[in-house]
């Protein structure tokens, strides 16, 4: 057998794409509430989707519906997690992964005391998983930071935020202590780069002046701080804790052997490892940090950080992986989409209806990489095809495409297995349809599981299995031995 027993099979959702609910039993709002739904918008210009500023959040909430506003419904996760997690454990899932909405637990990330009502309604969840013997994988952060925060503070980009986080996170170790073991800190931490709301909370028009980047970078030590004190905490609370960083591994090829070309894609790996190196080697990069010299950007330490990251590393490396990327020193090459970050085309790949190119050969790569650089437990935490799905007159949908897909990346991944990688498990993403992270569309389906809803909302809700429902079904039966099943 390739994969070992307890292999974490399973699926990964987000609070704020599935679970609705937005101002119910005491909620908070959060940064994704105020995310628009573009209709009008390319699919491809996650730049044009993520654009928040100070005005269109004054308008976001001063509107009380969700029409405009599609992560304020999610699919109803909030009432329907009990049938949700039935359908999971009628797959076969060993684990999911999903998040705990910050503003649930601390409406505006400032209270002293935690909202019972929110506690108990992850309680209850945790406790359902366990129910069917399915582990829980649970992120702190994943894009649902409390939008006081964000007006007030300008986001992470006030070290005020360090503790509120830290108070956050100590109230979920301690209640739900008995009933989670594996924890991560920040969805993708690397994201605040590219989608600094989302990721941040920080509006760009409320940076000083010239200072947007210094700002993000400020913002990403914050987050760096407080995953490490969260870490601490973790390991003080939870005696047999695992705690892991979450990387967007953004594996990029050169397009083509001009050393020009090598040197961007050298550029970028190394500075997508340095968000993870933080994290598990506990300091920053000598090259990372002169790259920011020679910006201009100075970062502010309290004295004891450098201290605080170095003694307070994760116990795991879990990251995301739907494409990779290419670089070309060529400006007039024509460009691809991706996870909220553009490359070059690669003509050797082919591409999702987003824009994503598929490689799935480029996830054992990936392994491969992160395993030599780090020598320490690997989980996929999220992998998928975004697609149109269609449901028929009978309740099927025939997402052939989607089975093709992850029956690749798995088969990839099984073979970084086999010459020695170190995986604990597989989390797609996502088990259910769910609003999409970058566009806000219902259209944008990753699931094993239909739900009835448009992007406008509409639909019953009903849940629906698709056709690889019952193929990633068999899939964890055999513990991946068998990937070619059919119905």
């Amino acid at each position: 057998m390739t994969f070992k027993k307890g292999f974490l099979w399973g699926g990964a959702i987000a609070a704020n794409q599935v679970e609705g609910a937005w101002n119910l039993d005491g909620k908070g709002m959060s940064v994704s509430d105020v995310k628009m739904f573009k209709s009008n918008v390319s699919v491809e210009d996650y730049a044009a989707h993520n654009a928040v500023t100070s005005e269109s959040i004054k308008t976001a909430m001063n509107e009380s519906g969700d029409a405009n506003y599609p992560k304020r419904r999610g699919i109803d996760f909030y009432h329907r997690y009990q049938e949700d997690i039935s359908l999971f454990a009628e797959m076969g899932f060993k684990t999911l992964r999903l998040s705990i909405a910050w503003s649930r637990i601390f409406p505006t990330g400032e209270e002293s005391e935690p909202n019972e009502k929110g506690l108990q309604f992850y309680e209850n969840v945790f406790k359902e998983l366990k129910k069917y013997d399915i582990e829980p994988i649970i992120t702190l952060s994943h894009y649902e930071m409390p939008l006081h925060l964000t007006n007030k503070y300008n986001g992470w980009a006030d070290r005020a935020v360090v503790d509120h986080f830290v108070r956050f996170s100590v109230a979920c170790f301690k209640r739900f202590k008995n009933l989670v073991k594996y924890w991560l800190t920040f969805n993708e931490i690397d994201s605040i780069v590219r989608h600094p709301f989302t990721s941040g909370g920080i509006v760009l028009d409320k940076c000083p002046e010239g200072e947007i980047e210094q700002t993000i970078y400020q913002a990403l030590h914050h987050q760096f701080v407080a995953s490490a004190l969260a870490t601490r905490a973790c390991h003080t609370i939870i005696d047999d804790s695992i705690v892991g960083c979450m990387l967007t591994k953004l594996t990029t090829y050169p397009n083509t052997c001009n050393p020009k070309d090598v040197y961007l894609s050298l550029q970028s790996n190394l500075n997508n490892h340095a968000f993870s190196d933080v994290q598990i080697r506990g300091e920053y990069p000598i090259l990372f940090l002169k790259q920011l010299e020679l910006k201009g950007i100075e970062i502010k330490m309290e004295k004891d950080d450098l201290d605080i990251l170095k003694s307070n590393t994760v116990d795991m490396l879990s990251f995301s992986y739907y494409m990779s990327r290419t670089e070309s020193a060529d400006e007039t090459l024509e460009k691809a989409a991706g996870n909220t970050i553009m490359g070059v085309k690669n003509p050797y790949l082919p591409s999702t209806e987003w824009g994503w190119q598929v490689d799935a050969l480029g996830l054992k790569i990936s392994l491969l990489e992160l395993y030599d650089r780090y020598r320490i437990p690997l989980l996929i935490v999220e992998n998928g095809l975004g697609a149109v799905d269609t449901l028929d007159n009978d309740g099927r949908v025939q997402d052939s495409y989607r089975i093709d897909y992850l029956r690749e990346h798995i088969k990839e991944m099984k073979e970084a297995v086999e010459l020695g990688v170190d995986l604990i498990g597989y989390t797609s993403w996502a088990p259910i349809d769910s609003i999409s992270a970058s566009t806000s569309q219902m259209s944008k389906r990753y699931g094993f599981i239909y739900v009835d809803q448009d992007d406008h909302g509409n639909g019953t809700l009903e849940r629906y299995k698709k056709d690889s429902f019952y193929w990633y079904q068999h899939v964890i039966q055999t513990n991946g031995e068998d990937l070619l099943y059919t119905l």
